[in-house]
């Protein structure tokens, strides 16, 4: 198991997605549980089970045992997992440059001068209140 408050690896697709469901779900869940969760054609069950147990190894979630089975819960949360995928996106991809990010949106279109004017008015707001 990870060592608490550290995060190893990266998640794969189908990792993130379990993650997901369970933050969607907001109480501890089953393997079976789980299941139900996923559209037709459902993964299997051993799947499904070694997913999990992938990011317990990896220090994503955790379980109780509750009767005959393991309930698995998130040991973090969405915003800190967003943050951390986000700096390694901007590391990885925009040689840890924000404003390579920023760029490229604009370049791409993807933010508005709006949106931008209310990020200047978020970095200044911020300014002033240290």
């Amino acid at each position: 198991m990870a060592k608490k408050g550290r995060l190893k690896e990266l998640l794969t697709r189908r990792e993130e997605e379990l993650l997901q469901m369970l933050w969607s779900a907001g109480k501890p869940m089953a393997v079976r549980e789980l299941l139900t969760l996923f559209p037709d054609p459902q993964p299997h069950f051993n799947t499904v089970s070694t997913v999990v147990r992938g990011l317990e190894e990896k220090g994503f979630v955790s379980h109780n045992e509750d009767h005959d089975a393991f309930r698995y819960f998130p040991t973090r949360d969405r915003e800190s997992l967003g943050r951390r995928s986000l700096g390694n996106v901007i590391k990885g991809y925009f040689n840890n440059s924000y404003l390579n990010v920023v760029s490229t949106l604009v370049e791409d279109d993807s933010i508005s001068i709006a949106e931008l004017k209310e990020l200047i008015e978020m970095i200044e707001k911020k300014k002033n209140d240290r």
